[in-house]
């Protein structure tokens, strides 16, 4: 016989899951309570790595329900929503999301839900780098300069060659200009790079 649990999860200790558990109970599943699992974490947070869910994951066993209001609930995004209910699928655990009229999203059509989802997340990451990238390039074309501006104004740099050539230590003209050694090292190799 199956066993129904359901996740519930909010973002901030601030709110609470009872919508999630009335909207489940109300959607025909019967609860136990020891079988509602309920998390205060933000969604950014794999699901695997959240404690409670990964409690969850070793308590369930083939044949079994996982029950959730809304996809975000089991992962930050849908690739990681994606290897969830695949590790859950794997285990014998079938997933239903009552945002998606209570598809089982291990089952065939939920499968192909899942594909759609992905494909969907996948094309607006990919809209988004492209944006970023015709960003950048014009800021660049329009003389931006990107990074963090440098420790050492270029009158400075020369001075740091100077010294350096003259036989100082690395550490001497770091303390001289009260900068790292690391950035008198990268002003030093640009010089040995010419």
């Amino acid at each position: 016989m199956s066993r129904v649990f359901a996740y519930c999860r909010v973002s901030t200790t601030d709110q609470v899951t009872e919508n999630q558990v009335l909207e489940i109970k109300n959607a025909g599943f019967a609860l136990e309570p020891h079988r509602i699992v309920e998390e205060k974490i933000s969604g950014s947070v794999a699901a695997y790595e959240r404690p409670e869910f990964k409690k969850l994951s070793e308590r369930l066993e083939a044949t079994d329900v996982l029950i959730v209001t809304k996809l975000d609930r089991l992962g930050r995004n849908a690739i990681d929503v994606r290897s969830t209910v695949e590790k859950l699928a794997k285990a014998g655990v079938k997933v239903h999301c009552l945002a998606l009229g209570g598809a089982d999203l291990t089952s065939p059509a939920g499968k192909m839900t899942m594909q759609v989802i992905s494909a969907v997340a996948e094309f607006e990451r990919d809209l988004l780098i492209e944006r970023t990238h015709s960003g950048l390039d014009r800021a660049k074309a329009a003389g931006k300069k990107f990074g963090r501006p440098s420790a050492l104004t270029a009158h400075e740099k020369e001075d740091v060659v100077a010294l350096i050539k003259s036989g100082s230590s690395i550490s001497e003209v770091a303390r001289r200009f009260k900068t790292s050694r690391q950035t008198i090292l990268r002003v030093r190799d640009t010089i040995s790079g010419d």
